[in-house]
């Protein structure tokens, strides 16, 4: 297979894994609808940035790496799942909280915190390293000519974030808004039940080292 067709075809790939469901939609839509466009828009940008780094270590051969080293599979999936239970745990202590929406809080969010909350959602979730390890390992040449070093990281960010960047205007509107100030507590606490089930899921199956 040419270069040119294995890294459109790596492109393509990448692009159905963003568009899955999964923590990462989740955090970016509720930072969207609840906090601010801003918000939402920055955590698009963490996961771009969480998107470039996996690129990186994927052509440097993490896939390999994880099957070969199984204790450092296991324990990345523990700590992913330990770092999404956290974070649904701050969701869902703070779902009670009323959130009164206007132009005054907009102005005062955090887009760097949203920025960060973003990349570290990427980065803790070790499905993600090994999915694009395995589509790397399966789809890019054994060596692969050097523009796709340059090439790939910003092509994987611009996916990455701009998928992102569109679910956070998406649910940055008025309508979803309205509907996320009405009904909030039983938003937050289905979303930290969503990324919840998820850590919890990478923990009892971190044994698993299949992909």
């Amino acid at each position: 297979m040419p270069a040119s067709t294995a890294i459109l075809t790596i492109l393509a790939a990448l692009l159905l894994g963003a568009m899955s469901p999964g923590p990462s939609f989740v955090i970016v839509a509720r930072n969207a609808i609840g906090l601010s466009r801003g918000d939402g828009l920055a955590t698009a940008l963490g996961m771009g940035m969480g998107g470039v780094f996996f690129s990186g270590i994927a052509l440097l051969g993490l896939y390999t790496l994880l099957a070969t080293v199984e204790w450092l599979y296991v324990g990345l999936k523990i700590a992913g799942g330990v770092y999404l239970i956290y974070l649904a745990s701050k969701i869902w202590r703070g779902a009670a909280k009323p959130l009164a929406f206007d132009a005054a809080q907009a102005a005062s969010g955090n887009p760097r915190k949203s920025f960060w909350i973003g990349l570290s959602t990427q980065l803790s979730n070790p499905k993600t390293a090994v999915y694009y390890g395995s589509i790397f390992a399966a789809l890019l040449p054994q060596h692969p000519p050097l523009w796709c070093y340059f090439a790939l990281p910003p092509a994987i960010f611009a996916i990455e974030a701009g998928w992102y960047t569109i679910v956070a205007l998406c649910f940055s509107s008025k309508r979803p808004r309205e509907i996320y100030l009405q009904w909030k507590a039983w938003i937050d606490r289905i979303a930290a039940s969503a990324v919840a089930a998820l850590g919890l899921r990478l923990i009892l199956n971190a044994h698993k080292v299949g992909i």
